[in-house]
């Protein structure tokens, strides 16, 4: 039987204007839940909601907000299995990638349960006597948190974990087509001992979400935006928020450079580009767009990445597979059309396009009525190439050469996306030199452009965001507000740069 899901606020059940059902995209005829929708009013009052509750939640102190973030983790810890085997089942993620996804959550309600204790402010010097400068972290208030399904559990805790913590309270929506995992969440956060209010999930479209969030900034009641998408919704968010004086937490999309030096370990260099081009399906802000290849070594990578992208494995998610489908029926269409990419100067090493079918296979797995797409490489693509210049989220990378280092960073930036990249060489040189002339916010040497560890900062530029920060201790600054304070015990009024004692120095004295 399917789940019936509806959003949640206040603790209460909201109402719904419409369904939607989540299937399962290895089996799209099976219904995993059937989500109650709601419109732009349903958020905007959750906001309302959380802006109330938040006034009580800031009140608890912080060491005790971490421990409820500790039983967050403990929680979901717990109920591992059954979370990744419903993540496998909404959006097709293979199992192993799934409980790395649900250990993601743990592992940064690891790292915040400690910040707790480490919200850290500062004292500071006064210029004059007799007077205390101090700096506090508030939070923000209410964070509106919207975000993709392609990670519908690892990345939406990236945002509630630190926004909890912080002492603010969330209005959350998810992405539709990942309603149960993301439902399924929310009940273990809750069962923490969240009080009613203060986090929230809101099941609606795009557009409604959108209206929603307007009339929440118009009223106020949300000090802080997070999102988790398309460079083009990216934007718009952006927009948004800037006219209301706020600055959006964006994590957007990315078309993220591989570059294999002369001296690259080509086998490691293939294991990577195969991980990180079609792990997922290619359904990651961090997946491979291009490999950049040095000339020298061109010709004996491609046949090494072709044969080991013809010998993976694709199918069942539930079973050993590096990808399954692709995550829901709007995607495979996108990926149709960025199939159209591939133009006559192009060179296809892989076999195979489009979707498995019984007339398409790949070898002896017919698709079984799901949506799987062959994976497919591309070699031969140059500058102003749809193919080079734009994000394809799906399995298709594709490949270009180079001569010098600084060429290849010039590639490597071209595309105007800054999030992820990585470089295969021996050389420290190269590596630091790389790492200098990158725009990404994320540089791997050595490994793939996929992988992230929740105490390092995530995050892109560019088209890839707006130089926010995820995970780590570099979040706080997200979600909370520098305060000073200055305490003059003086007993008078004391003026800064006025009434500061001067010490005179003789500038004119030399040395004998």
């Amino acid at each position: 039987m399917s789940r019936q899901i509806v959003s949640l606020v206040g603790g209460k059940e909201a109402a719904a204007t419409s369904t939607y059902e989540s299937t399962n995209p290895a089996r799209p005829r099976e219904v995993v839940a059937r989500v109650g929708m709601a419109d732009a009013g349903t958020f905007a009052a959750a906001c309302r909601t959380a802006k109330e509750a938040q006034r009580e939640w800031a009140r608890v102190p912080a060491p005790v907000r971490g421990r409820v973030i500790a039983s967050i983790g403990r929680l979901v810890e717990a109920n591992t299995e059954r979370l990744a085997r419903l993540v496998t089942e909404e959006i097709g993620k293979p199992y192993a990638e799934a409980l790395g996804e649900v250990r993601e959550i743990v592992d940064t309600c690891d790292f915040f349960l400690g910040e707790g204790r480490r919200l850290y402010g500062q004292t500071v010097p006064s210029e004059m006597p007799d007077k205390n400068l101090f700096t506090f972290r508030n939070p923000v208030g209410v964070a509106a948190v919207v975000t993709a399904g392609n990670f519908p559990v690892a990345v939406p805790s990236w945002y509630l974990v630190p926004a909890l913590l912080c002492g603010n309270a969330v209005v959350w929506k998810p992405a539709e087509y990942a309603a149960a995992s993301a439902h399924a969440m929310f009940q273990l956060f809750v069962a923490a001992g969240l009080p009613d209010g203060v986090l929230n999930v809101v099941f609606a479209d795009g557009a409604e979400t959108f209206r929603g969030l307007e009339l929440a900034l118009e009223e106020s009641s949300v000090n802080k935006v997070g999102f988790t998408g398309s460079s083009e919704v990216g934007r718009k968010i952006g927009e948004l928020t800037g006219r209301h004086l706020q600055s959006a937490c964006l994590e957007l999309g990315g078309k993220n450079p591989m570059v294999i030096m002369p001296d690259a370990d080509l086998d490691l260099a293939v294991e990577g580009a195969l991980f990180s081009g079609f792990g997922t399906a290619g359904q990651r802000c961090t997946s491979l767009g291009t490999v950049i290849v040095h000339e020298s070594v061109h010709d004996a990578f491609v046949e090494r990445f072709a044969r080991a992208v013809g010998e993976a494995r694709i199918g069942d998610p539930a079973q050993d597979v590096l990808a399954g489908p692709l995550l829901d029926q709007k995607f495979a269409d996108r990926y149709e059309e960025y199939l159209t990419w591939i133009r006559p100067h192009h060179r296809v090493v892989s076999g195979n396009t489009g979707k498995i079918t019984k007339d398409n296979p790949r070898g002896d797995f017919d698709g079984e009525g799901g949506l799987y797409y062959h994976p497919v490489v591309v070699d031969g693509v140059k500058p102003g190439d749809r193919l080079f210049m734009e994000e394809t989220f799906g399995p298709i990378v594709g490949v270009t050469t180079f001569a010098t280092l600084d060429e290849a960073v010039e590639l490597a930036n071209l595309p105007g996306y800054g999030l992820s990249s990585s470089i295969y060489t021996t050389n420290p040189k190269s590596a630091f030199r790389f790492r200098e002339g990158i725009s990404a916010g994320m540089v791997s040497v050595n490994n793939s452009t996929s992988g992230a560890e929740a105490h390092l900062p995530f995050g892109g530029n560019g088209k890839s965001g707006n130089g926010s920060r995820q995970s780590g201790v570099w979040v706080l600054d997200q979600f909370t507000r520098w305060q000073a304070m200055n305490w003059d015990h003086s007993g008078r009024l004391q003026k800064a740069q006025m009434d500061v004692a001067e010490i005179v120095p003789d500038l004119e004295f030399r040395l004998p």
